[in-house]
């Protein structure tokens, strides 16, 4: 679903962060979105979203390709990162953010 429509729970993971600055906190697909929302990140609706196996990700730290499952329709803008976010990982078939850190 829409992660934006999820505003309570990105509240509490901004107030964990902001908290907790040293704690890692690991978010997986909705998780990532909400993390990244909480963060000041902005999601968007993908045209047809990653959906099934053999999902190509680039680890931009290495070039370093994994295979992954997904399904999301949903994906985070990585052109508005905040300052001290980065991309993390980027899906080599269309390009979505597939991961950020801090």
């Amino acid at each position: 679903g829409d992660p934006q429509k999820r505003q309570t729970t990105v509240e509490c993971i901004r107030r964990v962060m902001a908290d907790r600055p040293t704690t890692p906190i690991f978010g997986i697909c909705l998780g990532h979105q909400l993390m990244s929302l909480a963060a000041g990140c902005k999601t968007y609706k993908m045209k047809f979203g990653n959906r099934g196996m053999n999902q190509p990700c680039v680890d931009l730290r290495s070039g370093r390709c994994y295979i992954t499952s997904q399904n999301h329709g949903f994906a985070v803008d990585d052109t508005c990162l905040p300052e001290g976010w980065k991309a993390l990982f980027t899906n080599a078939n269309d390009g979505s953010n597939e991961g950020i850190a801090h």
